[in-house]
């Protein structure tokens, strides 16, 4: 952890915020800078941005240092992975809710308009992530959960979801999948869409490309785990029409 730096966690910053936003960074010069000038221009609202590197050998830390005034915590270690650097990162939250953003993701301007619904704090608010193909968003039941991930980026947790879970280092693609699996079968929270784009994120990111074969193993049992029989039966249903569509296709 970079104990002396100018940065490192500067204490006359806002003490309370209303969002917290972390970002894990390695060697991601080609786009920090552009993702820092979104969260400088969009975020209207007070908040805290944390910034967990996993010693970067490019010019990533240069490249955050010219904005160390926006920055409120800076550590750069040796990490085991983005989720790791994640849960990091949990320890210094001080808002209400939690953003997380790739270094290659940016907030769009209709960002703040999220701003306004943020009221609840027991309550997880989720928006629509863009990219230049794709629009991921709408609202999520439990058993969407199951089928398919929402964008990470565009969900605001509850700083409480953080006292009870973290990220799971067993799943080093999908652990932020886990992550919402346990949440949307969690009533202690409530979860609400609200038709606002919030983030365009960068769809070869690590998630394209990466194996993750032990979550895609475990994600029936976790399914039955944490979002029920009842999800868990339509879910299989679902797998067993897919598996005999695909063997069609051979005959």
């Amino acid at each position: 952890m970079i104990k002396d730096a100018a940065f490192a966690d500067i204490e006359n910053k806002n003490t309370n915020p209303t969002l917290t936003i972390i970002i894990a960074t390695y060697n991601a010069g080609t786009y920090i800078e552009t993702c820092l000038k979104s969260i400088i221009e969009n975020v209207k609202t007070t908040y805290q941005l944390i910034i967990v590197d996993g010693l970067s050998a490019d010019n990533t830390l240069s490249l955050i240092s010219k904005y160390e005034e926006h920055v409120d915590t800076l550590i750069s270690e040796k990490d085991h992975g983005i989720y790791d650097a994640m849960n990091k990162a949990v320890t210094y939250i001080k808002g209400k809710w939690v953003l997380f953003l790739g270094a290659d993701d940016r907030l769009l301007p209709t960002f703040n308009q999220m701003e306004n619904f943020l009221i609840e704090e027991n309550t997880i608010y989720y928006g629509n992530g863009k990219n230049k193909n794709h629009l991921l968003g709408g609202a999520f039941t439990k058993y969407q959960v199951a089928k398919k991930n929402l964008c990470h980026q565009c969900i605001f947790y509850p700083k409480a979801v953080f006292n009870k879970y973290q990220y799971s280092l067993s799943y080093p693609v999908f652990a932020d999948y886990l992550l919402n699996i346990q949440c949307w079968g969690d009533n202690d929270f409530k979860k609400v869409y609200k038709n606002v784009d919030i983030t365009y994120y960068n769809m070869e990111g690590f998630s394209s490309y990466a194996e993750d074969k032990l979550f895609r193993q475990d994600k029936p049992k976790l399914v039955k785990q944490y979002l029920g029989n009842i999800v868990y039966i339509r879910y299989m249903i679902r797998k067993f029409k897919e598996s005999k569509k695909a063997d069609s296709k051979f005959f």
